[in-house]
C-alpha cells in the first residue's frame, strides 16, 4: 500500500507541474482569434456589369501588417492587444472583405485578387493608415484607408480618396475592442463601394 500510495502521489505531482507550465518560459496559452464580420448590404449603385475590378492586397506599415491587434495608449505609444489576434494578416483580411463587399453588389462583370485570371479594367489600391483602438481619452476605434482607383488600360489614376471610420468603445475587454474595430471598418465599406462604382 505504501508503494502504491507513493506512486499515486508522484503521478499527481507530475500532473500539477504540467498544468502550471503555461506560466513558464517556452509555454503559452493560445490567443483568442478574431475575424471581421461580413460587410453590410451595399447601397444602390449604378450598374457596371461589363467592368472587372482587381482588389490589390492593401499596403501597410509593419505595425499593421500582421495578425496583431493594435491599441494606442497615448499619442505616441502603441501596444498589441494581449492574448488576442486576427485570423490572418490584417491586409489580407481587408482585401478579402472588400472583395466580398463588391461581389455582393452583383453589379460588376468580375471582381477578384491578383492571380484570379480577370481581364482587368480597373485596379483598387488601398493603404491602411490606421486600424486601431484608441484606449485613452474617450476610447474609440479608428480605421483610415487611403484608396486609389487606377485605369488598368493606361495606368492613370482616375480617383483618390481617404475614408475614415470611427466607433466608440462601449465597455472593456478584448472582444469589445474588436467589435468596435469591426463597426468602424464596416461603417466605411458602403462609402467605398458607392465611390468606386460612381468613378468607373
Amino acid at each position: 500500500m505504501s508503494r502504491l500510495l507513493k506512486r499515486f502521489l508522484s503521478i499527481i505531482a507530475v500532473a500539477a507541474a504540467l498544468s502550471g507550465c503555461a506560466g513558464l518560459p517556452g509555454f503559452s496559452t493560445p490567443n483568442d482569434t478574431f475575424a471581421l464580420t461580413s460587410p453590410p448590404a451595399a447601397p444602390a449603385v449604378p450598374a457596371a456589369q461589363r467592368r472587372q475590378l482587381l482588389i490589390q492586397e492593401p499596403s501597410a506599415l509593419k505595425l499593421l501588417d500582421s495578425e496583431q491587434i493594435v491599441v494606442r495608449v497615448s499619442d505616441s505609444e502603441v501596444q498589441y492587444l494581449t492574448n488576442s489576434q486576427w485570423n490572418d494578416r490584417l491586409p489580407r483580411i481587408v482585401e478579402s472583405k472588400l472583395i466580398e463587399a463588391f461581389e455582393n453588389t452583383g453589379q460588376l462583370g468580375g471582381v477578384g485578387r491578383s492571380g484570379d485570371g480577370l481581364a482587368i479594367d480597373f485596379q483598387l489600391l488601398t493603404n491602411i493608415r490606421s486600424f486601431e483602438v484608441l484606449a485613452y481619452g474617450s476610447p474609440r476605434a479608428n480605421v483610415e484607408l487611403s484608396l486609389r482607383l487606377i485605369n488598368d488600360r493606361d495606368g492613370t489614376v482616375i480617383a483618390q480618396r481617404v475614408f475614415t471610420g470611427s466607433a466608440p468603445v462601449a465597455g472593456t475587454g478584448n472582444e469589445t475592442y474588436v467589435r468596435s474595430l469591426d463597426a468602424a471598418f464596416n461603417s466605411i465599406v458602403p462609402e467605398i463601394i458607392a465611390w468606386t462604382m460612381q468613378s468607373i
